[in-house]
């Protein structure tokens, strides 16, 4: 069996001479290798030179092609803490006989949120959030368009695998988060992901919504849990909330799909048969880095889904199985997996997790995250992708 893969940022592979044949010797194939990312602040254990690395905002850790962004008023940063970055790491990673996917990053980006805020989320309450750009906005589908058609056509890449293709919201937590955001119930979550900037006020007006109706409604549903009611989401108030913000949903449902068509017909046109994955989850209301997608209509354009599997086994292996039993021939099934034992991956568990995901029906499994990864972690990733290439 292949298609076993890890995750990196282009730091780690970039001025490591020992990386690409430390990474072969996993047992994996291919390199999810990060081509544009948000803010972050990474160890890097297995470098010799550096053992943290801070990317203090959102960028790309490629040349950009700036005849192909010239005029347009939302364009990428280069990473000046690790430029050029990922066409070294790339080369190398390909030299030592791995595949290399362009592992990109579209809606979630602090830097343009913040320099435009105009293009971000706005909640019902009018506050705006920076990190999170809105799909629904002409000037970040097209941002997003350009970007991945961009990226898949660097010349050290096989594959492109997007992320925070489709809503972000108020999850995928914020740097030195204050808001306790895990201590609200969902639906309050959900609620406060709602965006109502001009745009979505606009789709909302189309459908008939009226925007001031409902901005009225999300704050009347979450001033109780501001003020420390236990029941504010009761299951009566649950079920009128979702009756009347059924056709909200809907709205938001075929925004996020126009957005992904728009950059996979952008990918296509830039690469006709290029692999494409994508950062998912079968329940359409998903928000953050992966957010909801009918798989059907994924496998329709020949996408391959990858399901974060950080949490029960059980439900990751339940959401693999109904999504790969949709999946036609020769589109794949991914399934991601934490192996980091001290961001809480189930290193211990990781072969036997590896085997049951395949069980499931998973074709692909990517382990997150071999540049942050100490040598134990490294050393559970190669057994769990032993485990997954035994024959069954």
């Amino acid at each position: 069996m292949s298609g076993a893969g890890v995750y990196l940022y282009p730091w780690d592979a970039a001025g490591d001479p020992g990386c690409a044949e430390r990474i072969a010797g996993l047992g994996v194939d291919r390199v999810l290798l990060a081509a544009a990312y948000h803010t972050v602040r990474a160890l890097t254990p297995a470098h010799p030179n550096h053992k943290v690395v801070t990317a203090d905002h959102s960028a790309v850790y490629y040349q950009p092609d700036r005849a192909r962004w010239s005029g347009r008023e939302v364009q990428p940063a280069v990473a000046t803490w690790a430029p050029g970055s990922f066409h070294h790491g790339a080369r190398a990673l390909r030299d030592a006989g791995l595949k290399v996917y362009a592992w990109t990053v579209l809606t979630h980006n602090q830097r343009l949120g913040t320099i435009h805020p105009e293009i971000s989320v706005v909640n019902a309450f009018g506050d705006r959030y920076p990190w999170a750009l809105c799909a629904a906005n002409p000037q970040v589908r097209e941002y997003a368009a350009t970007l991945a058609a961009e990226v898949a056509e660097l010349p050290e890449v096989d594959g492109l695998e997007l992320e925070s293709c489709g809503w972000y919201g108020f999850e995928h937590l914020h740097a030195h988060d204050k808001t306790g955001a895990s201590a609200l119930p969902p639906q309050a979550r959900e609620l406060l992901s709602l965006c109502f900037c001009t745009s979505c006020e606009a789709e909302y007006s189309h459908a008939g919504i009226a925007p001031k109706w409902l901005r009225h409604q999300v704050q009347a549903a979450l001033e109780p849990v501001f003020a420390g009611s236990t029941d504010a989401f009761d299951e009566a108030t649950a079920a009128t909330l979702e009756a009347e913000l059924a056709a909200v949903h809907a709205v938001r449902e075929a925004a996020a799909d126009g957005f992904r068509a728009e950059v996979i017909s952008a990918v296509r046109e830039a690469r006709a048969d290029f692999p494409i994955l994508l950062h998912t989850h079968p329940d359409r209301r998903r928000l953050g880095a992966n957010p909801g997608a009918d798989p059907s209509k994924l496998f329709a354009q020949s996408v391959g889904p990858v399901l974060q599997c950080w949490g029960s086994i059980d439900e990751g292996t339940t959401v693999v199985s109904g999504v790969a039993q949709q999946a036609p021939e020769g589109v794949p099934v991914v399934a991601s997996l934490l192996a980091v034992a001290n961001m809480g991956g189930r290193v211990d568990s990781l072969a036997d997790d590896a085997v049951r995901l395949r069980d499931a029906g998973a074709t692909e499994l990517h382990f997150y995250h071999a540049g942050l990864a100490t040598g134990a972690d490294l050393r559970a990733i190669r057994s769990a992708t032993t485990a997954w290439n035994a024959t069954k």
